[in-house]
């Protein structure tokens, strides 16, 4: 039998925020990974090292976790008026699929530095030192976000002072702008709430009904209060992940919660579609000590907030989810700014499990319907590996 050599493509390995993936260009991938459909998501499997029954991804790039199964897909812009087009696969660890149904936050630090360093940014827009402001259409969601990557000697600049809990060096700090975050697309209330309400009930079967809010901004995501679930909301990963039984109840909660949303028709079809919505628990401020050992006090933030992503509790917080709680911060009445305290605000510090973090939201009610204009939030990036990638035909 005669085995063909392995496939070699360009590629880049990057940190972005506390995740992080592999990025292409568009034109490097093989000409049937150009397009949507099985030939993309079986060659983006292979990349990472899924499915992978023993869930190390000893033999791909992948690090077994939600955080570091990700591919990114960077090409020239298909909208008028930006830079470029970033498409996000979230590959599943121990499934054969790519969940392709919603953004992450954190990759979407590293597309502007990406794309400046890769030549999809005009070069006279680009300057030799300061900020340059890249506008970036994200294909999953048909969103706009700005990222305002760091310039110096006309080079990305990658280092610099900015600690970001959750990533263990300090890098260069990024802006990122989510313009119009909200999908009023999802479910039937016509709002980023997509069952027109900021508070629901949600019964699951044989867990029991909780008070829920479930929101569209930034990624699906559907929020509890810690209380109802029997947890402080000071929990770090081990507290829940070695837990199987809770694992299960926060699986059934977020099936569910699919189907209420109007994402999916039946619960059966979340197993499909691990990526959203996400499941987040908040609780009022208090004083916890973080995954690194640092001692935080509650005056330092507003509320805790934890949240899981593929199946386990996240590290520290999705950049999607990041702008999920400060939109629903920024609304009275939601279980979000209930935990906060309640009124108005526009930004908000919470505390995850490796921190704390602030993200802002500018929010309105007009004609009765919620709708949010952007969130903002900071965060870094920088390459950890350029090259090829190989891949086994």
């Amino acid at each position: 039998m005669a085995f063909l050599p392995q496939l070699r493509i360009p590629a880049t390995y990057m940190r972005g925020g506390t995740s992080k993936g592999v990025f292409f260009r568009l034109q490097d991938l093989p000409v049937a990974a150009q397009t949507p459909g099985a030939d993309r998501d079986a060659l983006l499997m292979r990349v990472i090292g899924s499915p992978d029954p023993y869930g190390k991804h000893t033999d791909g790039m992948g690090g077994a976790t939600s955080s570091t199964s990700k591919c990114v897909i960077i090409a020239a812009p298909s909208v008028p008026d930006h830079d470029v087009d970033y498409l996000y696969g979230q590959v599943s660890i121990d499934a054969a699929f790519v969940d392709w149904s919603g953004n992450c936050g954190n990759l979407s630090t590293a597309v502007g530095p990406f794309a400046i360093s890769n030549g999809f940014i005009d070069p006279a827009r680009v300057p030799r030192d300061g900020i340059c402001t890249v506008r970036i259409w994200q294909a999953n969601i048909g969103k706009t976000i700005l990222a305002h990557v760091p310039m110096a000697g006309g080079e990305v600049q990658e280092t610099g002072d900015f600690e970001l809990d959750g990533v263990t060096f300090p890098a260069a700090e990024i802006q990122l702008e989510f313009l119009d975050p909200s999908d009023d697309g999802e479910g039937d209330g016509g709002s980023m709430f997509p069952t027109g309400n900021l508070v629901d009930i949600l019964d699951v079967p044989g867990v029991g009904r909780f008070e829920v809010t479930m929101i569209t901004a930034g990624i699906p995501t559907l929020f509890l209060n810690a209380a109802d679930l029997g947890y402080t909301g000071t929990e770090l990963q081990p507290a829940i992940n070695e837990d199987k039984a809770a694992l299960a109840r926060f699986e059934a909660i977020r099936a569910h919660g699919a189907v209420r949303m109007g994402l999916i028709d039946s619960v059966e079809q979340a197993a499909t579609r691990q990526h959203t919505p996400k499941v987040a628990f908040v609780a009022p401020a208090q004083d916890y000590v973080s995954s690194s050992g640092r001692r935080i006090a509650a005056g330092d933030i507003d509320l805790h907030a934890r949240a899981l992503s593929m199946g386990k509790l996240h590290h520290a917080m999705m950049g999607t989810a990041a702008v999920a709680i400060g939109t629903a911060a920024a609304i009275p009445g939601t279980l979000v700014n209930r935990a906060a305290g309640g009124g108005t605000r526009e930004a908000v510090t919470f505390g995850h499990p490796s921190g704390t973090l602030r993200v802002g939201a500018q929010a309105a009610c007009v004609d009765g319907q919620w709708t949010v204009t952007k969130a903002i939030m900071s965060r870094s990036a920088r390459v950890l590996m350029e090259g090829a990638v190989r891949v086994p035909v």
